[in-house]
Order: structure tokens, then C-alpha cells, then sequence
């Protein structure tokens, strides 16, 4: 048995087996539905007890009059812990995806034992419930196209939420230059046109604009340049209706 086995037999131990006569039969005598939201089932043996989720109810045959042994409780409640960091886990997925590292720490705030929270996330992967290379792209998408971000702002965000480097690199190198100078013009645009003044005050106010939302300084010179342009040529057009005028 390896050393977060142990742990587990241990916690096992805190919840009451311990208490439990060994070397004898222990026959349910009660089957009940607890008030917990989590599903889970009071097994009753007699004066003893212990509580397990309804799956793992299921799995061990876990009716009345059916026969444990203390040690088939204790893997019982090594199942049921397992289970029970899985279960806890697609909660958090429930309203949106999340990367592995995300939910590896909302399962350490809950106190579950470290090895079961590898156990449960590698599980998720395999069932293409958490997979941070495509997370990393979707974000990447949203970001850009919904929010006007940068390649810059989108890689730090990547970063906090423990997305690997080479995964963020990936999700990025899909972004073309164009792609990301479109972004920044929209976004350069939009703010242009709302601030009021001469080209200057608007230059001053549209390029720090874009360099928060995480464009580079080159870019950024690029999306200016090309607003300035745009009124000169707003400029002589509308000098040129007046002549017409």
C-alpha cells in the first residue's frame, strides 16, 4: 500500500471504522437517504455506521442484510472518497470549462487528499472533460473576437489560470498578425471616435487604451497611424464638399 493509502485508511479511521469489531461479520440492518445534497446514504450495521455516496452504494451491493467485513469497509470509504472528489470536480465544470489547475485548487480548498484530486483530473482528461490545449484556444478565440483583447493580456490570463507555456505559444501562433491587428484597429476605432479633440488628444488617449488591452507597442503605432490617415482623408473629403458647396 503506498503512502496516500495510508492516509486514506487513516482518515477512514476518523470517520468511525475504527470502532468497528474486526474479524466479524457486520450485517446492514438499515438503508437510508440523508439530508446531504451530495446524494448519500447512511448504511447502517446494527450499532455501527457510515455514510457513502449513492454510486458507490450501488457498486458494493450495499443493501440489507448483505455482509461486510471492517476491511471491506475501509476500501468502501476509499471508493466513496475517490468518487467523491470526482463528483465534486464536474460540479465546478457544470457552468463553464476550467483547466486543470483551476480545478486542482478548488479541490484543495475543499481539503481533498492530493493523490485522489490527480486521480479525479486525470480521469477528466482521459474523458475529454478537461483538456487545457483546446481551453487554451477557445479562451484565445473569445478574447480576441468577443473582448478586443491582445496576444499580451490573452498569454498572461493563460498563465494564471496554469495554462502550460508550449499550450499558450500554440493557442497564440493560431492568432495571424492580421487577425490581431483587425482586433486592434476595431478596438482602436471605437475609442478614437469617442474621444473628443483634435488628433493629438486623441492619440494621446486611444494608444496607452490599446497598450492596456494587451497589444504590442508596434502594433499599436500601426492602428494610430492608420486613424490619423483616416481623418486626414475624412478631412480633405469633407474639404472638398465644401468646394463643391
Amino acid at each position: 500500500m503506498d503512502q496516500h493509502e495510508d492516509d486514506l485508511y487513516e482518515e477512514a479511521k476518523l470517520e468511525g471504522i475504527s470502532q468497528f469489531p474486526d474479524n466479524e461479520e457486520l450485517i446492514i440492518t438499515r438503508v437510508e437517504r440523508t439530508k446531504s445534497r451530495e446524494a448519500r446514504y447512511r448504511i447502517t450495521f446494527g450499532l455501527y455506521s457510515i455514510t457513502v455516496l449513492e454510486d458507490v452504494m450501488i457498486k458494493y451491493r450495499m443493501t440489507r442484510g448483505n455482509t461486510f467485513l471492517k476491511k471491506d469497509l475501509e476500501d468502501i470509504i476509499i471508493a466513496d472518497e475517490r468518487q467523491r472528489t470526482y463528483v465534486q470536480s464536474l460540479r465546478y465544470l457544470e457552468h463553464k470549462p476550467r483547466t486543470r489547475h483551476e480545478l486542482s485548487q478548488k479541490l484543495r480548498q475543499k481539503e481533498f487528499a492530493a493523490s485522489l484530486i490527480e486521480e479525479a483530473l486525470d480521469r477528466l482528461e482521459r474523458e475529454n472533460l478537461v483538456d487545457d490545449e483546446l481551453f487554451a484556444k477557445e479562451w484565445t478565440r473569445q478574447r480576441m473576437e468577443g473582448q478586443r483583447k491582445g496576444k499580451l493580456w490573452i498569454r498572461q490570463e493563460l498563465r494564471q489560470k496554469g495554462i502550460a507555456n508550449e499550450l499558450i505559444a500554440e493557442a497564440l501562433e493560431g492568432v495571424s498578425t492580421d487577425a490581431e491587428y483587425e482586433t486592434a484597429l476595431t478596438a482602436g476605432r471605437k475609442k478614437w471616435n469617442q474621444v473628443k479633440g483634435d488628433i493629438q488628444e486623441k492619440k494621446r488617449k486611444t494608444l496607452p487604451f490599446l497598450m492596456r488591452r494587451g497589444f504590442s507597442m508596434d502594433m499599436v503605432r500601426r492602428v494610430v497611424n492608420c486613424l490619423i490617415e483616416e481623418d486626414e482623408a475624412k478631412d480633405l473629403e469633407d474639404d472638398e464638399a465644401l468646394l463643391w458647396d
